[in-house]
């Protein structure tokens, strides 16, 4: 690999011989020569200055002028330009932060007969794990440059296919919390993690795209074996956008049963305080009968007054309990 060459930009570059499986590291000053010997190159910059960037790709002879602005200009998170001479492709790494939250990031990829071009703003968590593991399939299995392509969305999907099962133990602790926890903070997680399954999706979806159209369209830049197994990775994509989709219908149907069962503890609790709204009101009218402040009230001189008025008490509130009991609304 490379050295660093300015310092908001570092560049790493590797030369393929596909004829003899050999693999050599080249420094910045190298590449120009490797590539005027018809030698095949993979260069990858990391970059935090998009101006320091521009000045590495010229330093090492490429690409032209228009692509280079193409690169840094272009807003969408997946798409494929197809040149004569270059297929030009933006692919979107997926991280979940720490405060939950999914975002893309997106990775240019440039193709040519005589180097594969990796530009990002940042590390990439698929681009990582594929130079960890490149070596040893190029040894194995490459026969053409497209083998790069290959391990590019191998290493992708897989990625995917990681996220979305984040996305789901997601899911799955949600629920517990849902059944477990009335706490208003669990339905601002709902609403965060609905959102980033959505935002996935819309990530997918292109992918599939541009995925399918590099299996089933022929290019001077694509093997045949390359674009076959490019098509099987377009069933993986579906695969792994149906369970995005099955994650939300399960988050929503969840949601859905648990407001069900907060609505009918409500209307328990609303019926338990009808019965007793039913239980005092005659009490209350009595209360208010008796309580009303005329000379003339031949019950209080009844000798037995006050014992008639609890007996009259206790006859209402036992009938109503029966009738409520009798009528199965207590």
């Amino acid at each position: 690999m490379g050295k660093p060459e300015h310092s908001g930009a570092r560049l790493a570059a590797v030369r393929f011989d596909f004829a003899a499986k050999q693999l050599a590291a080249l420094n910045a000053g190298e590449v120009r020569a490797a590539m005027a010997s018809g030698a095949f190159i993979w260069l990858d910059i990391d970059y935090v200055d998009a101006a320091e960037a521009r000045r590495l790709l010229a330093d090492v002879g490429l690409p032209g002028e228009g692509l280079i602005d193409g690169l840094f200009n272009t807003e969408a998170n997946t798409f494929l330009s197809r040149q004569e001479e270059s297929l030009h492709l933006v692919i979107a790494d997926c991280q979940i932060g720490a405060e939950g939250s999914l975002t893309p990031e997106p990775v240019h990829v440039v193709m040519t007969r005589h180097y594969l071009l990796t530009l990002h703003d940042g590390p990439r968590i698929f681009l990582n794990a594929m130079r960890r593991e490149y070596a040893s399939d190029f040894v194995r299995f490459a026969q053409s440059p497209s083998f790069l392509i290959y391990e590019l969305w191998d290493h992708l999907v897989e990625h995917y296919a990681g996220v979305q099962e984040r996305l789901e133990a997601g899911v799955r602790d949600l629920q517990r919390q849902l059944f477990a926890d009335d706490d208003e903070r669990v339905f601002n997680r709902v609403a965060a993690i609905g959102a980033n399954l959505l935002h996935f999706r819309a990530v997918l979806a292109p992918a599939r795209g541009v995925l399918t159209e590099l299996a089933t369209r022929r290019s001077i830049f694509l093997s045949e074996a390359t674009q076959a197994a490019l098509a099987h990775m377009v069933g993986v994509i579906d695969h792994v956008m149906q369970d995005v989709m099955l994650d939300r219908d399960i988050l929503t149907q969840s949601l859905n049963l648990h407001m069900s069962m907060v609505t009918h503890r409500t209307n328990r609790t609303m019926g338990r305080l009808t019965v007793l709204s039913a239980l005092f009101l005659p009490l209350s009218f009595l209360a208010g009968v008796y309580g009303m402040n005329f000379e003339i009230f031949p019950e209080l001189h009844w000798r037995y007054g006050y014992l008639f008025f609890w007996l009259l008490v206790a006859g209402i509130v036992g009938t109503l309990i029966w009738l409520m009991r009798h009528h199965k609304l207590l």
